[in-house]
């Protein structure tokens, strides 16, 4: 018996895909690509969408598009979860913002609203909330003050594609919100990532970024640059600082495929979550992440607490030896790793929260299939273990 962190979402259709790119000889991005990213703003919800390398390209994308329009001027303070993957936080210091980290609620894992109200000072210009693991912030509270102090709200999606708030798609309630699609991701198209926004002109940019900073994948219509009628000189004419982000054609036409299954593979995942939620009363010492709202549940976060709080080393090991993947819950408390020297950066109060789930914290994953029997599976290594340290 294994229990790994993800199982495979593609069968023959995803194949077909792929093989009829090779067959069209159109590579790099096209055709494909332009129909997934108008499917996906469909699935979400949203008027634009823009599919690139990866979730940390999104993320990437968002936050220069922000600075180029105008918006997010560099040294402004961001309000940041002090839990979350590192590129959340890489691309405002690449873009000379002030990351500000704020402690995160102990039991959703998302930030911590009285702590978010307690951190804003008059540089403060964004809040980049991060769904973690699957699971919405209080999107509520969060909207009232960023409205109250005029700040942006953002949101880095990337592990909570398919996750609900009051009736919204998460990565649609914010400025932008970003996804990955990565392979262990709700939808897989190898590597890849898409971020959504529904203002026209926050669009434009990222067109341009993602690509060089040219003008040539922008509208004829565009608002931030009126195109001249010459192809020639719009192949290659630069209007602002790009990269190039751009996905691969056939990871547009794999993303076509899994959007046709994903309501099924969101099901799936929500059953798994019920039945983990239901077998692990038997742990009363290993707390949970709280579910608000309609969560994607990306996998199966937990926090060793009474007699099991300095186990964590112990139980990896077991899980390791019975053929379970476990991982950090993303990066733990993020200011505790070595990268923190590279930003500008302060912490306006203790990160209590985010402290325990670095020392005391793990996940599993959860699967687009039925995974009832390796979490009975699960269940019975943990008796095994707790019985073991008795």
């Amino acid at each position: 018996m294994k229990y790994l962190l993800c199982d495979n979402p593609w069968n023959d259709e995803e194949i077909q895909a792929i093989s009829d790119v090779i067959e069209s000889g159109m590579y790099s991005m096209s055709k494909n690509v332009a129909e997934y990213e108008k499917k996906f703003a469909e699935y979400v919800g949203s008027k634009y969408a823009v599919m690139v390398s990866s979730g940390s390209a999104a993320n990437l994308l968002g936050i220069a598009a922000l600075v180029y329009a105008g918006i997010l001027p560099r040294g402004s303070e961001v309000l940041v979860p002090a839990v979350s993957w590192s590129t959340t936080f890489s691309p405002l210091e690449q873009f000379g913002m002030k990351l500000v980290f704020v402690d995160i609620d102990r039991d959703t894992l998302n930030i911590s609203i009285d702590k978010t109200k307690n951190a804003i000072s008059p540089d403060t210009k964004m809040i980049f909330a991060v769904n973690l693991l699957g699971n919405p912030n209080y999107f509520d509270e969060l909207k009232k003050i960023c409205e109250e102090h005029n700040l942006i709200l953002a949101e880095d999606n990337c592990e909570s594609l398919g996750a609900v708030y009051k009736g919204k798609a998460l990565g649609t309630i914010g400025f932008f919100g970003t996804y990955s699609t990565f392979y262990s991701h709700h939808i897989c198209t190898m590597e890849g990532g898409v971020i959504v926004t529904d203002d026209k002109i926050l669009y434009e940019y990222m067109l341009a970024i993602r690509a060089h900073g040219w003008t040539r994948n922008l509208p004829e219509d565009s608002t931030i640059y009126q195109k001249k009628d010459d192809l020639f000189y719009e192949s290659f004419n630069f209007i602002v600082p790009g990269f190039n982000l751009r996905p691969l054609e056939m990871e547009g036409a794999i993303g076509l495929k899994q959007l046709q299954k994903i309501d099924r593979m969101l099901e799936n995942r929500r059953k798994n979550a019920a039945y983990f939620k239901e077998r692990m009363k038997e742990f009363p010492q290993i707390r949970l992440q709280k579910e608000v709202e309609q969560s994607s549940w990306f996998g199966f976060s937990m926090v060793l607490t009474g007699d099991l709080a300095g186990k964590r080393a112990e139980l990896v090991k077991a899980l390791n030896e019975a053929h379970i993947e476990c991982r950090p819950i993303v990066a733990g408390n993020f200011t505790r790793n070595t990268i923190i020297k590279y930003m500008d950066y302060r912490i306006p109060e203790e990160l209590v929260n985010a402290d325990d789930v670095h020392d005391h914290g793990l996940f599993i994953g959860n699967h687009s299939q039925n995974n009832s029997v390796q979490i009975d599976y699960f269940i019975e290594t943990i008796h095994k273990f707790i019985k073991g340290i008795k």
